[in-house]
């Protein structure tokens, strides 16, 4: 079972939006020798919607041959279209990743019948551990828990990444969940708490600058030692407010580039970020150690 602090990576971009492909190999071996334990490619944070196809599979692709089997990788397939969420799913299995992320299909809001029937559909179709992605403030589609526990019994569904930040909803899910099925946070700001019930990490913003902090407050609170994760969730928690200022990834790439790791490509719709953010990122930035 993956756990721990799973960086939801961005995708590096040259200031004309080209893929910066020497950088994402680099940015890759800076997760590993920091402690990620492990490497999210092609999701929200690296501007999936954005990228075409041939883009996307040449992440995945790249993501695995720089990692190496150093630690998993896990590709964003998720689509609102059955199809090619399938379609994607196999690429990735081709290419050789560990897992897939599917989020929850968007803009054409199915009920929790065809949420359970489009995820059954790719997860018969594509023999590879899966991981739904719940995030309803992007999706407009919210997959419920009894739709969640009727998927986990699948055996190629294994967890869930859930970004909805809801602390009771999460303890339901780890209370009536089988002991196999994996619940990660998808929200890094009550990330701590989820782990602290039960929860196997978390799909974070945050460890794209502060990845050994988040592994090792993974680490304790996964392991059960409150006092050591709260210590150092209080560190970071400012980054957990300050990185969504604007719509993720605007402010983590800022910082990413403030910290010379990557350039400040970022694509429309999406542009840099506002000038009336700066200060208060570079503050929470210094806070954490990081800048």
């Amino acid at each position: 079972m993956l756990q721990g602090s799973l960086v939801a990576i961005v995708t590096p971009m040259f200031e004309d939006g080209q893929l910066d492909i020497p950088s994402l190999r680099a940015l890759i071996d800076f997760h590993v020798e920091q402690g990620s334990d492990g490497i999210v490619i092609v999701g929200t944070t690296g501007e999936s919607p954005t990228v075409d196809f041939d883009e996307h599979c040449l992440l995945i692709k790249t993501a695995v041959s720089q990692v190496n089997g150093r630690i998993p990788v896990i590709a964003g397939t998720g689509a609102n279209s059955t199809k090619e969420a399938i379609f994607l799913t196999k690429k990735a299995k081709e290419l050789g990743v560990d897992a897939c992320l599917l989020v929850a299909p968007y803009y054409n809001k199915p009920t929790q019948e065809g949420l359970f029937q489009h995820f059954t559909a790719v997860a018969d179709a594509v023999n590879i551990p899966q991981i739904l992605y719940n995030v309803p403030g992007r999706t407009a589609c919210d997959i419920s828990n009894d739709t969640t526990l009727r998927l986990a019994a699948h055996s190629n569904i294994v967890g869930i990444k859930d970004a909805t930040g809801g602390i009771e909803r999460g303890t339901d899910l780890l209370l009536r969940a089988p002991a196999d099925f994996a619940v990660y946070s998808g929200d890094d700001a009550t990330a701590l708490s989820l782990m602290l019930l039960g929860g196997k990490g978390v799909i974070s913003v945050t460890a794209n600058v502060a990845p050994k902090l988040m592994h090792e407050m993974c680490v304790a609170a996964i392991a059960g030692d409150v006092v050591l994760a709260r210590n150092i969730n209080a560190k970071i928690f400012a980054l957990h407010q300050k990185l969504f200022v604007e719509a993720n990834p605007i402010p983590v790439k800022w910082v990413l580039a403030q910290m010379g790791l990557i350039k400040t490509g970022i694509r429309l719709p999406l542009v840099n970020l506002s000038a009336q953010y700066v200060d208060v990122l570079r503050a929470a930035c210094k806070f954490a150690h990081i800048l």
